[in-house]
């Protein structure tokens, strides 16, 4: 299994960045690593997914996920897998911390695509991606506090 972390301090309540994460039909509108979403952002639903690929400069992968995790203001969680090859979890939590709220974003990495990811990779091609979405979410939660 491979994983990557983020972090992030957010000068805003869980409650708004939590309207703009779980607003998947306006992923498109600010969200660089997962650009487009389409479904309900319930627990159990299926969402069909853009991705950008960080494994492959300019690609996206499109995938159906399962909403696994649904916790209003405080988790969100979103799991898919193609048999053998990859198994993926992307997640967010939400914890408030003074004015503002720690943002923790990742996801965990799985199956025989994933096991050939060295660290470096990781920490190359596919980090960067996971912290401009961190970027991008505060920069859009501050907008519309506007």
């Amino acid at each position: 299994m491979k994983y990557i972390r983020t972090e992030a301090l957010i000068p805003a309540a869980p409650a708004r960045i939590w309207s703009v994460l779980a607003d998947f039909a306006r992923y498109s509108d600010w969200n660089p690593l997962n650009i487009a979403a389409v479904g309900d952002p319930v627990l159990g639903a299926k969402v069909r997914m853009v991705f950008l690929n960080p494994a492959k400069i300019g690609g996206t992968i499109t995938q159906t996920v399962t909403v696994t995790t649904f916790e209003p203001g405080r988790a969100l969680a979103w799991s898919g897998s193609v048999p053998l090859l990859f198994k993926g979890r992307h997640h967010f939590t939400l914890t408030p911390e003074g004015d503002g709220c720690r943002l923790l974003h990742g996801e965990d990495l799985g199956g025989l695509i994933a096991a050939g990811f060295s660290d470096q990779q990781i920490e190359r091609d596919f980090l960067p991606h996971y912290e401009a979405t961190n970027i991008a979410l505060a920069k859009r939660v501050a907008a519309l506090a506007d």
